[in-house]
């Protein structure tokens, strides 16, 4: 087999090997996990506080953080733990921002449950991990493992790294 024969070989099979299936894909995301055991600080314009019902609502500008993890939404809704003892989930809409060292997700709504550190991400997803970027509708995916599955037509760019050959 030539040189360039077994250069183009080696590409299909690791393009073959990293293409997502149509529907879905397994996210590996190391830089956007949670801790549980610190706080969740949450900001934003204004606060309305429904006693009765458990509930917080956010509204304009909203930035929660949680150790090196950053999400912005335009609101947020806080459901609370029973008996008030902390967090239960978070409910983001207004194009919502996951950052987390060089990786970040962007969704139209996306629901946080604290004690889970399950995130699930709808509408227009968006995940970048460097200057990799996978595209859906759907996804799920653990904060404390660092792994999700992206569901909907799935699109993805991978970008090879320069200077290496063969």
């Amino acid at each position: 087999m030539t040189h360039i024969a077994r250069t183009v070989a080696l590409i299909l099979a690791s393009l073959l090997a990293l293409a997502p299936p149509a529907s879905a894909q397994q996210v590996e995301f190391k830089g956007l996990q949670q801790d549980p055991t610190l706080p969740v600080e949450v900001g934003a314009d204004s606060l309305a506080v429904d006693q009765g019902t458990g509930l917080a609502t956010f509204d304009g500008n909203v930035l929660v953080t949680q150790g090196a993890m950053t999400i912005k939404a335009g609101n947020a809704r806080v459901e609370y733990a029973k008996g008030g003892a902390g967090i239960s989930k978070l409910f983001f809409s207004g194009r919502v921002t996951f950052t987390g060292g060089t990786e970040a997700a962007q969704a139209d709504d996306a629901v946080y449950t604290v004690a889970t550190g399950e995130v699930v991400l709808t509408g227009d997803v968006l995940l970048t991990q460097g200057s990799t970027t996978i595209a859906g509708q759907k996804m799920v995916y653990d904060l404390q493992k660092g792994t999700g599955r992206m569901e909907g037509r799935v699109q993805t760019t991978f970008t090879p790294e320069s200077g290496k050959t063969p």
